[in-house]
């Protein structure tokens, strides 16, 4: 490519010269002009420009110079063309190729045989030269291409270790989430000791995960300061955000300006901190194994009202907190008050125990997670909100594994084959949890609610 002008290299594809490479940036260099030379600058890119192994703000082009975009990226080459001589008229031009440089036999001059036979030498040291040149170029062109490709491979087989360590350590969750309940039921301590070895295996797979994401730059300039969060949450909630589907991350966004237009979600967790639900959630939760950020899924039952009254289902009234309907209240060992078929506040009825409540839903939620859900957290809310009816029989369709079922492969079947109602339910608890790990960022006036738990298993 030749250029007269200023130009930029970058991932944007109305880059003058696009390079869609993941150690791109979006504007990485810039090629100008300045103070009679060509410079070449880094656009404050994510992954700098290096030339020789050292990383540089701003390069002259004074002979043929190689810049590396970012410390894996592709090479860009730059050479500036030698200006053309001064015009000369074209008839004395004409006149001096046909007296030198026309190969004619015939008498000349000493002057003009050395001149022409200088002609013929140079005529093949020219030829030799730029073949060279061409075929440098091919073999650059070649290289660069070949590289890319061989990156290209790399970042794939990276992704697809990354995707296979995850889906592992979502596999032992559930596998220790069955031991955790087998202890709990024999009362016994055996099985200790096969737990912690469990608990130490799923550390070390987080930390190779985590490591793979790094050198994966999914986390760079690719992605605003909002967006990182939405990614955060889905790992938070047992989805990998190398999985994630596009159309999940726009629909975070536009659960979030529901919020935004609305005081309900400031007003609950006022409401809760002034109450000292928090605290106690976050460690009935935590007490479970599972991330503190399920608080949210109350708020989004009952705006954490505990005397909130549902109304009247096959399955019977919903109540308190967690929104328990009758019999699975009495599954996980509450008593139902004499009011349980009247939409009314009852005080002997222990779903309005918001304490004793919060410590069932954990449970509930436990159990879901480790049978049905298969450690999504996304599909246990979606179980907790309309499952036997209509989401568990999509769910228990699907292979029971983390791998083939999550989330993700449920959004895959299509937005409609989910309830409008679950659907809902899943993006406003998402949303909330995305808002809650940094308020003020999305505009909110407070602090992360479960900001009190910095250092804790699930933040």
């Amino acid at each position: 490519m030749r250029f007269n002008t200023t130009f930029q290299i970058g991932r944007r594809e109305d880059a003058q010269v696009p390079v869609p490479n993941e150690f791109v940036s979006r504007a990485h260099i810039e090629v100008a002009f300045e103070d009679g030379r060509w410079w070449v600058r880094d656009l404050d890119s994510a992954n700098g420009m290096f030339v020789a192994g050292r990383r540089h703000q701003r390069v002259a082009v004074e002979g043929p110079l190689a810049v590396r975009l970012g410390v894996e990226g592709p090479f860009a080459y730059f050479a500036v063309e030698t200006p053309p001589a001064p015009a000369v008229s074209p008839d004395k031009v004409a006149d001096a190729i046909g007296h030198y440089f026309s190969g004619a036999e015939g008498e000349a001059g000493e002057h003009t045989m050395v001149v022409r036979k200088a002609f013929q030498q140079v005529k093949r040291k020219e030829k030799r030269k730029y073949g060279g040149i061409i075929a440098l170029l091919a073999i650059g062109v070649l290289a660069a291409g070949g590289y890319a490709f061989y990156l290209h491979r790399q970042s794939a087989k990276r992704t697809e270790m990354a995707l296979e360590i995850f889906y592992t350590m979502k596999a032992l969750d559930v596998d220790i989430a069955g031991v955790e309940k087998l202890v709990q039921d024999s009362g016994l301590g055996q099985g200790a000791e096969q737990l912690n070895r469990f608990r130490k295996r799923r550390e070390d797979m987080e930390q190779d995960y985590k490591r793979f994401v790094e050198t994966l730059h999914i986390y760079d300039a690719r992605f605003t300061p909002k967006q990182k969060v939405v990614m955060r949450v889905a790992r938070i909630f047992g989805e990998s955000e190398l999985a994630m589907p596009p159309e999940f991350m726009s629909e975070i966004e536009t659960y979030i300006a529901k919020w935004q237009a609305s005081g309900r979600l400031a007003n609950a967790i006022e409401k809760a901190r002034a109450n000292g639900y928090l605290p106690v959630i976050a460690q009935e939760l935590l007490a479970q194994g599972l991330p503190p950020q399920f608080f949210y899924l109350a708020l989004q039952e009952s705006n954490l009202e505990p005397y909130i009254s549902g109304p009247p289902t096959r399955s019977g009234i919903a109540k308190g907190m967690w929104q328990f309907v009758p019999e699975t209240a009495l599954k996980y060992g509450m008593k139902l008050g004499p009011l349980v078929d009247l939409p009314r506040p009852d005080p002997a009825d222990e779903r309005h125990n918001w304490e004793r409540a919060s410590k069932a839903a954990a449970a509930y939620l436990k159990d879901l997670y480790s049978t049905d859900a298969q450690a999504s957290g996304f599909l246990v809310m979606s179980c907790y909100n309309w499952g036997e009816e209509r989401v568990l029989p999509l769910i228990r369709k699907m292979p029971a594994n983390p791998k083939d079922r999550n989330f993700w492969r449920l959004l895959a079947g299509g937005k409609d084959r989910i309830p409008k109602e679950t659907y809902d339910y899943v993006f406003y608890i998402a949303s909330a949890a995305v808002i809650g790990e940094n308020p003020r960022l999305f505009g909110f006036d407070f602090d992360n609610p479960l900001g009190f738990l910095d250092g804790r298993p699930g933040k």
